[in-house]
């Protein structure tokens, strides 16, 4: 059985026992503490999992202060959307999943310590590459230690390198221009993962403009997790997404948030309600505002 959203800690210990040819992947992160999320994985990880970074293996260098200046990064290294964490090229992305030993027919599992903050993007990320068989462990890490998994510390052996070869797009990237051409159209439904008051535009910890794309709905991506840290059952988000829809159609949707990574629980929640799979404006809120000519909406 291929897992491609949710994955359970006791799925997981079955799949590890059997043997399955499977790679698992810690992406606990801090935006406010970049370097704290490896500390953790160094200090608490799942045996063989490798650890994503999401500045160093998530994110185009694009952007980045570097020795002379901020870097453009062009040609092989351009990346795939702009914003505060822009996507690396699918070529770049299936490079780094080679190096560190990830094959097309194995199963990925990707987790953090963080509410699925962080892992989610991998998972959309592998989907991108035309990966299908990921799932994002439910509950996190903390699940999994609830459940009797063991964990290791320090590094890991390193794995001997594979070749990951990318297929079709199995998830919808979505570009500004897009979102600015359907701004306002039935035919684009945005969703914006932020918490509300970033979205009302009452403060702004990480971006230089306050408020929200005009006509978004706000849906901050916690609401997806009940009081243990695992996703609500799917006729629960079901009914939310429903409600927060009302009658537009879930296949309008376009999800975002401050970079383009805490929208994605919101994405995994609405496939697992059974809405299907919907948009992604990776280069979100950063990108958007980047652009003095683009429309700022502030309120609910």
């Amino acid at each position: 059985m291929d897992y491609t959203t949710l994955i359970s800690a006791e799925q997981l210990q079955a799949l590890m026992t059997r043997g399955k040819r499977l790679r698992v992947f810690d992406c606990s992160f801090d935006l406010m503490l970049p370097h704290a999320g490896e500390k953790q994985y160094l200090e608490a990880h799942i045996p063989g999992a490798v650890y994503a970074d999401l500045d160093k293996a998530l994110t185009a260098r694009h952007g980045v202060p570097g020795a002379h200046g901020v870097i453009t990064a062009t040609g092989a290294d351009a990346p795939a959307s702009g914003g505060r964490h822009p996507l690396p090229n699918r070529e770049k992305f299936a490079t780094w999943l080679s190096s560190v030993g990830f094959a097309n027919d194995m199963q990925a599992v990707v987790y953090d310590r963080n509410g699925a903050n962080y892992c989610g993007r991998l998972w959309w990320m592998l989907k991108w590459a035309g990966h299908d068989k990921v799932a994002v462990l439910d509950g996190g890490l903390q699940a999994w230690q609830a459940a009797g998994g063991a964990v290791n510390s320090g590094e890991e052996p390193a794995h001997f390198a594979a070749t990951f070869l990318l297929s079709p797009a199995r998830a919808r990237l979505v570009d500004a221009q897009t979102v600015a051409e359907q701004l306002g159209r039935p035919g684009q439904t945005l969703i914006d993962a932020r918490a509300a008051p970033r979205f009302r535009g009452e403060v702004e910890p990480l971006d230089p403009v306050a408020g929200h794309i005009p006509g978004a709905l706000n849906r901050p991506f916690s609401q997806n997790l009940g009081a243990d840290g695992k996703f609500k059952p799917a006729e629960q988000l079901k009914a939310e997404f429903e409600a927060l829809l009302g009658q537009r159609d879930p296949a309008t949707v376009v999800h975002h948030c401050g970079s383009g990574v805490s929208a994605v629980p919101n994405l995994i929640a609405m496939e697992v309600a059974g809405l299907g799979r919907t948009g992604l404006y990776a280069g979100s809120w950063s990108d958007w505002c980047s652009d003095p000519d683009r429309p700022v909406a502030q309120g609910a």
